[in-house]
């Protein structure tokens, strides 16, 4: 028998596949929930995010219907059908992983190579997406130029092809995710993290550049990170810091 060529599959794939094979031997019936994402990732044996990745690639094929605080349930006529994505492109958590280290080194190479008129492209692309905020698909297209002119700012061709590299293997995975844990408050977040950059670049600060684009691209993981299942990270609200009170001058003893 020949040998046949071995095809890689990402986890989320695999994940993905176990639980279509549970549905379609009728261990979750059509309508019924799925048991919490935090159960699945540890009968698993995997992380959360393989989880959430697998969860909404079953979703886009058309078995799951995801209701975001609510839960995972199996699809009232859940027959697949083929995703026009299939299995393109990493998985989001991984492509973030990616952006992080390429992405923060580029704003830090910006902040020492950037023109005044990078500064001022920058300026507008912020002001745009303030402007746009409630357009989502408007939102995203002024983002991806966002992240190419602060790599066209370095004066490196090779990393601008690089960032939209990285950009173009945003497949139809990450585009649900994005409308899942998305919102205009969110977006909110991404137009201050974009300004905290453009003010770092523009400032000559190559670590604060790189910081800052560390931090945007983490707190975009977060958003990612939250549970579909109903699940909510609990936060301990911090103490207003007390005010500062000036010392008053002593004043001096009367001399007996």
């Amino acid at each position: 028998m020949p040998l046949q060529a071995v095809e890689p599959r990402r986890l989320y794939r695999q994940i993905a596949e176990q639980i279509a094979q549970l549905i379609a031997s009728g261990e979750f019936l059509p309508g019924s929930r799925l048991p919490a994402e935090r159960e699945l990732a540890a009968s698993l044996g995997v992380s959360r995010a393989s989880v959430r990745e697998a969860i909404i690639s079953l979703e886009i094929g058309g078995l799951v219907e995801v209701r975001v605080g609510t839960g995972i349930f199996v699809a009232a006529t859940a027959a697949p059908r083929e995703s026009a994505a299939g299995d393109e492109g990493p998985g989001p958590f991984e492509l973030l992983d990616a952006r992080k280290l390429v992405e923060g080194e580029i704003a830090a190479l910006a902040a020492v190579s950037s023109q005044p008129s990078d500064l001022e492209a920058l300026r507008r692309s912020v002001r745009a997406m303030e402007a746009g905020i409630r357009d989502f698909a408007l939102r995203e297209a002024i983002d991806r130029e966002f992240h190419l002119l602060i790599a066209k700012a370095t004066r490196n061709g090779s990393l601008e092809i690089v960032v939209a590299g990285l950009w173009d293997q945003r497949a139809e995975l990450w585009g649900r995710m994005q409308q899942h844990f998305h919102t205009p408050e969110l977006a909110l977040k991404t137009i201050e993290d974009h300004d905290a950059i453009v003010g770092a670049i523009a400032s000559r600060d190559a670590e604060g550049a790189r910081a800052a684009m560390h931090r945007h691209l983490a707190r975009v993981a977060r958003e990612f990170q939250r549970g579909v299942d109903g699940s909510r990270r609990v936060t301990t609200p911090r103490k207003p810091a007390r005010p500062r009170t000036t010392a008053k001058p002593r004043q001096p003893r009367p001399r007996p």
